[in-house]
Order: C-alpha cells, then sequence, then structure tokens
C-alpha cells in the first residue's frame, strides 16, 4: 500500500498517539486502508475507552496553568485545591463531561476561588458563570449587582437563577445574599484541580 510500512503506522499510531483518521489524513491515503493495514500486519488497535482518552489528552484545556509560583502563589494555590475539595463539586460518574463548580455563600471564599482561578488556572474570564441561588421573599436584582461587585463577573454571564419558593420567617438571617455556584466548564481544568487534590493527600500522608 502506498506510503504505509510498519515503522511508519508504529510510529504515527504508537508514538506520536495519532488515530487512523489523523494518519490517513497525514499520507493521503483511506481511513480503510490504514485500518486494513494495521488488520493485515497484526498491529492492535487502542479499545474505544482508550481512543477517547488518547483523545482527551491532546485537547488543549481553555485555561494556562501559572509556572514558577512565588511562595505567596504556592499558598493561594494551597487554598484554593483546599476550598474545593470541601465546597466544589466532585466526580460524576454517570455524567461524560465535568466542570469546576464552587458553591458558597461566603463572600470572602468567593473572591478567594475565584483569584485562585484567575490568577493560578489562568482562566479566560468570558468562560466564568455564575449560577444564583436565593429565597422568593429575596429582591433577585439587588443579589445580582452584590455578586457582580464581589465576583467582578459580567452580569451577562449570570445563569438563569434557582429561586427557593419554600422560604420560612424562621429562616430570616439565613443566606442573606442567597449562594452562588461559579462554574467553569472544562473538564481538564476539573480533572487537574482533582489531580492537586490527590498529590496533596498523598504529600501529607491524608
Amino acid at each position: 500500500m502506498t506510503n504505509l510500512s510498519v515503522e511508519l503506522i508504529k510510529k504515527l499510531y504508537y508514538k506520536e498517539k495519532l488515530g487512523t483518521w489523523e494518519i490517513a489524513n497525514k499520507l493521503n491515503v483511506s481511513p480503510w486502508k490504514v485500518w486494513k493495514f494495521m488488520v493485515k500486519k497484526n498491529l492492535p488497535r487502542r479499545t474505544p475507552e482508550e481512543a477517547n482518552e488518547k483523545r482527551f489528552d491532546r485537547q488543549l484545556g481553555k485555561f494556562s496553568l501559572k509556572q514558577n509560583l512565588s511562595k505567596k502563589e504556592k499558598e493561594l494555590k494551597t487554598a484554593g485545591i483546599m476550598l474545593y475539595w470541601t465546597e466544589g463539586c466532585k466526580r460524576n460518574l454517570r455524567k461524560r463531561g465535568q466542570r469546576v463548580d464552587f458553591a458558597n455563600s461566603n463572600p470572602q471564599m468567593i473572591k478567594l476561588f475565584l483569584k485562585f482561578l484567575r490568577k493560578i488556572c489562568g482562566v479566560k474570564e468570558k468562560r466564568l458563570r455564575v449560577l444564583l441561588y436565593y429565597y422568593a421573599n429575596q429582591s433577585l436584582e439587588d443579589l445580582k449587582r452584590y455578586w457582580h461587585k464581589i465576583t467582578r463577573i459580567s452580569l451577562k454571564q449570570f445563569t438563569k437563577p434557582y429561586v427557593r419558593k419554600d422560604f420560612l420567617p424562621e429562616k430570616s438571617g439565613k443566606m442573606e445574599h442567597g449562594l452562588i455556584h461559579i462554574r467553569y466548564s472544562d473538564t481538564k481544568l476539573f480533572h487537574q484541580i482533582e489531580n492537586w487534590i490527590k498529590e496533596y493527600c498523598e504529600k501529607n500522608n491524608v
């Protein structure tokens, strides 16, 4: 077959981790020829799960991690990791994609977590989203202005809020400003934070 050899396919498929379609495009042949050649030469192919994992690994995350952290930045990174470990949404095995989702009603915690996302994770500002959770007796517009001031996230990036209609008088004073979710839809960043938490636990024998 034109342009195909065992050595070349091994290099492209196993070493460079290209898929059969990518190899076909690179060599200007049909994907069927690549697949048939691999079968004929008994070259094992990746399982669908492995193929998805390799494809995921090659994708660029929509963020840029800060390198060479200063002492204060390392402290900020640890704080962000701990905040997400305690208040962040964890892995859901029923969902294919995962997103960073941090929920809290404390403005200082929200500010600190956003500082972690912006300075350490290098997130793209326009991809940040805010979900507001509040009681029916509260003013939505007042709450949106309050959290806009705290987060410095555009009101256009506030998604449809969730309102609790079962407000009871004895709940007065609780969640004075409601609760918000800071969300960032990037599976790779979610896994990165997961890995940081795991590394912290291993390092500290937790």
